[in-house]
């Protein structure tokens, strides 16, 4: 078996692994990165250019899973592209508003090799995408002859409670077996129920290792984290401050949409508006359609009903009102520039009154990581457009996390039970301790940090 990871860095970038099993190859996601513009932000296909991959297959619809699919077809034109069911409902909308935002940048920040690809290419090479459900196997190489009478390598799509569609991988040949996890949450969240990973084995395993330089505080609860939530929002409304909760479009949206509808309907939040983005309300939509599809809680909470959605017009935020209380639930989750979250808090940051809620990852190199990290009262670079800020505004974190917790998945390798675990997607800190716990407690599992670009025989 030769697995290939094709992130251009070592970071949480674009995710891509190649994987050569029993002679047949297979592309795992196609992502981009997301602090990185133009080309470089490209996994490295020219690696596998020379390759006949027969499949590509998406673990879920972040653009750092999928943002880069249409290249990836460019390479591999033959390939078909498999992912779930709720997926393929999602994916030519990721794809579409690729295009949107690399056109917007390529106008705003004079890049020039933008866009990547066109809205013609993404209709044109849709036909390609297959849905499948969770717990199916398909035989991914069968229109491909197979090497020595043997039969195709099988792939499955294991609920993996991140977002809506999301999936761990798991691939079978005819004698080894690899899962690629993704993204995977084990715990519950708001409306998605957490990961249904059970009874996984595997010869290797390809593992997320995003919150591995975060330790669960003693005592911590997610309900506790909503409460605080709750009161903080309170407490900001009470003195006639807007909040603003960074997020991204899917999943982070909709998860924070459904918790603010049931504080609203329990009391704990006064019941007011919500301003979202366009793309925000689409998914929300989408959420809302398929929810006897997906695995979750709620079931019957439509979010668009039970919740007044104000979609922002395009350049309301850098113009309305912000006195008197208002919530915005906008992206970007890192608030990258000509974004309303970025918009919004370049107003928002200078006035005391004011607050900005984190309720996921964001990168220290970004907008939003910077302000995170600010201290109140010392100027900090914002954003090259944005410039210097001071921050007076009450900026808070919640753990409201769609990553799994690092003892969880530890346990996770455990039940696995692999001869070799490869880490990826999670920074050096984090893979660093994945690899010291895992040797330390599984002293027979081969542990790599494979160099992006180079082939690894697992």
């Amino acid at each position: 078996m030769r697995i290939i990871n094709l992130n251009p860095d070592t970071d949480i970038g674009a995710s891509a692994w190649f994987v050569d099993i029993d002679g047949h190859r297979l592309l795992m996601d196609a992502g981009t990165h997301p602090k990185r513009e133009g080309r470089p932000s490209l996994p490295l296909y020219d690696v596998i250019k020379n390759e006949n991959v027969e499949a590509i297959a998406i673990s879920h619809c972040h653009h750092d899973h999928v943002g880069s699919l249409p290249v990836a077809q460019r390479f591999f034109p033959k390939a078909h592209v498999l992912m779930t069911e709720l997926s393929y409902f999602l994916v030519e909308r990721v794809l579409h508003n690729s295009v949107n935002v690399m056109v917007r940048q390529r106008d705003e920040m004079g890049i020039a090799e933008y866009p990547l690809y066109t809205h013609d290419e993404v209709d044109d090479v849709a036909h390609l995408y297959q849905g499948f459900r969770y717990n199916r196997e398909v035989d991914w190489a069968a229109f491909q002859k197979t090497r020595a009478g043997l039969p195709s390598p099988t792939l499955e799509f294991y609920d993996a409670g991140h977002a809506l569609g999301s999936a761990g991988i798991m691939v079978r040949g005819a004698k080894e077996t690899v899962f690629y996890t993704g993204d995977v949450c084990f715990q519950d969240q708001t409306i998605l129920k957490g990961a249904r990973f059970d009874d996984i084995k595997a010869d290797v395993l390809i593992m997320e290792t995003t919150r591995g330089n975060r330790e669960v505080p003693a005592g911590f609860t997610r309900d506790a984290e909503v409460e605080r939530l709750a009161q903080s929002i309170q407490r900001v409304l009470a003195r006639k401050g807007s909040v603003l909760i960074p997020v991204f479009a899917m999943g982070r949206t909709q998860e924070i949409l459904a918790q603010l509808a049931l504080l609203m309907r329990a009391g704990k939040i006064p019941k007011q508006p919500v301003y979202i983005g366009g793309l925000g309300r689409v998914f929300t939509e989408i959420y809302d359609l398929e929810a006897h599809r997906a695995h979750r809680s709620h079931t019957n909470l439509k979010l668009t009903q039970a919740l007044n959605l104000i979609v922002l017009e395009k350049g309301q935020s850098e113009k309305m009102n912000l006195s008197g209380g208002r919530i915005f639930v906008v992206t970007a989750g890192m608030m990258s520039e000509h974004t309303a979250a970025h918009n919004l808090a370049l107003r928002m940051v200078g006035d005391e009154r004011m607050a900005i809620f984190f309720v996921g990852y964001a990168d220290a190199d970004t907008p939003g990581g910077r302000l995170k990290a600010a201290a109140p009262g010392v100027p900090f670079a914002f954003s090259p457009s944005g410039g210097e800020l001071t921050r007076k505004c009450e900026v808070e974190d919640f753990d409201l996390t769609a990553h799994a917790n690092r003892e969880d998945l530890l346990n996770f390798v455990g039940q696995v039970d692999p001869r070799t675990v490869l880490l990826g997607h999670g920074d050096e800190v984090s893979r660093k301790w994945f690899e010291e716990r895992i040797k330390a407690r599984f002293p027979k599992i081969r542990v790599i940090q494979p160099v992006p670009g180079l082939t690894v025989d697992a």
